[in-house]
């Protein structure tokens, strides 16, 4: 049985094969985390929207108890003061502070939950950039590993084109350049 002479070449098959495994699987491990992050974003966005719905609930009734107050006390008329016209104008008066507030808090909540969606918006770009990358280093592992067994250069070379591109779109998952 004659050894087959190991061409020099593979040696480098090898190694572009290992790096491009190594490349896919830290595409794999952030992809997964930046499509973590953005669902984890998305829940807080929602939880933040439907909090900002509340406190336009009690804001509005807040607003129709103010108005109804408002109505009732010009049927008391406008005659000097009395017991009830002051109660009248000091629950008007708390009244119209809620409102002010509640209107306060949903501009903040409304801030956030944007802030939330772009921070999900965000992740959604990074974690699609990783996604990509393995396709194509997945395809470059492929190649190489047929290029292997069938002794054919063009077709690792056609794998390494495949892995460029995947190592290209892997930075790209960090620095966000294309």
């Amino acid at each position: 049985m004659a050894e087959d002479k190991k061409e020099p070449w593979l040696n480098y098959l090898a190694l572009t094969t290992v790096l491009f495994a190594v490349c896919a699987t830290l595409s794999t491990f952030k992809g997964g985390g930046y499509s973590t992050r953005s669902v984890m974003s998305q829940s807080q966005a929602s939880d933040q929207w439907a909090y900002f719905q509340a406190k336009g609930i009690k804001s509005y009734m807040y607003q129709m108890q103010l108005e109804k107050l408002e109505l009732e006390s010009r049927g008391l008329g406008k005659g000097a003061a009395s017991p009830a016209t002051d109660a009248y104008q000091a629950k008007i008066a708390e009244y119209r502070k809620k409102v002010e507030k509640y209107e306060k808090e949903k501009t903040e909540i409304q801030q956030e939950a944007k802030r939330l969606e772009a921070a999900r918006d965000e992740a959604q770009l990074h974690s699609k950039t990783f996604g990509i990358a393995v396709i194509y280093l997945q395809i470059a592992i492929l190649l190489s590993s047929i290029a292997g067994l069938l002794k054919k250069k063009p077709v690792w070379y056609t794998g390494v084109a495949a892995g460029v591109m995947g190592i290209v779109y892997f930075a790209d998952g960090f620095f966000m350049f294309l």
